[in-house]
C-alpha cells in the first residue's frame, strides 16, 4: 500500500461534493479505507441512544471523506496545491508543496 500524502494535523480544502471549498483540519487518516476524517466538514447527523455516560438525542458529527477530494492548503497563498516529496541536505524526506515550492510543516 502506498503512503498518503495527507497527514493529521495538515489543512486541507475539500475539491468536490457538498464541502466544496471549506476548509478544515485533519483529525484524522483511514490509509485501509482511502478516508480521512476533517474538522467541520462532512458533517452528519446521527441519532444516539442514551446511555449512563451520555444524553441521547441527535448528535451531529464529522464523517469521514474521500482523500482524493482533498487537497493540501498551500502554506504560502492557502489555494490547494498538490504534494512532491524532496530529500533534504541532511538526508530526511520532505513534503513539498508543489504549487509554491516550499515545504510544508510537519504538525505532529
Amino acid at each position: 500500500m502506498a503512503s498518503l500524502k495527507i497527514k493529521k494535523g495538515d489543512k486541507v480544502i475539500v475539491l468536490t461534493g457538498r464541502d466544496k471549498g471549506k476548509r478544515g483540519e485533519v483529525i484524522q487518516v483511514r490509509p485501509k479505507e482511502n478516508r480521512a476524517l476533517v474538522r467541520g466538514v462532512n458533517i452528519v447527523r446521527r441519532h444516539q441512544r442514551q446511555t449512563a455516560s451520555q444524553e441521547g438525542g441527535i448528535v451531529s458529527k464529522e464523517a469521514p471523506i474521500q482523500i482524493s477530494n482533498l487537497a493540501i492548503e498551500d502554506p504560502v497563498d492557502g489555494k490547494p496545491t498538490r504534494v512532491g516529496f524532496r530529500i533534504l541536505e541532511d538526508g530526511t524526506k520532505a513534503r513539498v508543496a508543489k504549487r509554491s515550492g516550499e515545504l510544508i510543516p510537519e504538525k505532529n
